[in-house]
C-alpha cells in the first residue's frame, strides 16, 4: 500500500466539486486525461483557498501527486478539499479525487495532491490572509 492508499478509504475533507468525466478530456482509449484532471483539482482547491484568502489566490505549487486507478469517460467524479496549513500568506491543501462508476456503483479513490496557494492583491503580489475567527 502506498502513501496514498488508505485501508478502509473515505474521502476526507469538504466537497468542493463534482462533475462528469465526459469525451472530449478522454484519450483514444477512453480514459480520461491526467492532465485535465489535475486542472479540475486545481479548481476545487482555488475555490476553498479563496474562501480562506478572503479573495484571490494563486497556485504556487503540487507539492505531490500519484494517480491511482485510471477514470473512464462517464464516471461521476467529487473532489474533496483538506487544509493542511496555514501561513502568513499561504495555504496547504490536499485535494482527493473520488469516482462513482456508473455501471458497477463502485466507489473509489483516484488520486490526490497537496497544493500550495498564495493570497495575492490585484496587482498580483503576496498578500497577508485575513485574520482567522
Amino acid at each position: 500500500m502506498n502513501d496514498f492508499e488508505q485501508e478502509d478509504p473515505t474521502p476526507q475533507g469538504d466537497l468542493a466539486l463534482q462533475l462528469t468525466a465526459l469525451p472530449r478530456e478522454s484519450n483514444g482509449f477512453g480514459d480520461i486525461y491526467g492532465g485535465w484532471l489535475v486542472s479540475q483539482m486545481d479548481l476545487a482547491g482555488t475555490a476553498m483557498a479563496s474562501r480562506i484568502a478572503g479573495g484571490r489566490v494563486a497556485t504556487v505549487a503540487i507539492d505531490r501527486m500519484a494517480f491511482l486507478v485510471p477514470v473512464a469517460v462517464g464516471a461521476q467524479l467529487s473532489f474533496y478539499t483538506q487544509t493542511l496549513e496555514i501561513g502568513r500568506s499561504s495555504i496547504k491543501m490536499r485535494v482527493e479525487v473520488w469516482s462513482d462508476e456508473l455501471h458497477s456503483s463502485e466507489w473509489r479513490k483516484v488520486t490526490e495532491a497537496m497544493l500550495v496557494f498564495v493570497a495575492i492583491d490585484s496587482s498580483g503580489r503576496t498578500r497577508p490572509l485575513p485574520p482567522r475567527r
